[in-house]
């Protein structure tokens, strides 16, 4: 049995060691928000954060978070008050097929974390490794700076 926090809720689950956090958050707890991309940590659909870091659940092995705290899309906001991030997306519509979007969100969270005021150069090179087929770069580039002006006012 492995033993750790999901968006704050402590659960178990009872798989190999060497599954993929990504099948057991999906598969054993319920959470599709995370989704698979790649299966290689290359594209970041399934970036979900480990403690203060985000990682990629694809090759992270949930043996990893026994004990520790596992945030995902789903224990970020609430649609009732979703974080800065979910409600930048939001207002500016950056979706498109939306599929990788959830890791998008969680990686944008995590820079802000880190550099509250971001530059355009690193939102880039921080966002770089999350891939989207739509291309809706620009929009998630205006997305995290609307939602680091969203922070700094609150």
């Amino acid at each position: 049995m492995i033993r750790f926090r999901v968006n704050g809720r402590d659960v178990a689950v009872d798989v190999p060691e060497e599954m993929p956090l990504l099948w057991a958050l999906r598969d054993e707890l319920g959470l599709t928000g995370t989704k698979y991309g790649c299966g290689i940590a290359q594209c970041g659909a399934c970036a979900v954060f480990m403690g203060e870091n985000v990682v990629r659940s694809c090759q992270v092995k949930v043996s990893m978070a026994a004990g520790r705290d596992v945030t995902t899309i789903e224990g970020l906001g609430t649609p009732e008050s979703p974080h800065p991030v979910q409600q930048a997306w939001i207002d500016l519509q950056v979706a498109q097929c939306g599929y990788c979007q959830s890791g998008q969100i969680m990686q944008a969270a995590w820079l802000l974390r880190k550099f509250p005021e971001p530059t355009d150069e690193q939102i880039d090179r921080v966002m770089s490794g999350n891939l989207c087929r739509c291309g809706t770069y620009p929009r998630i580039r205006d997305a995290v700076r609307a939602a680091a002006s969203a922070v700094r006012e609150d």
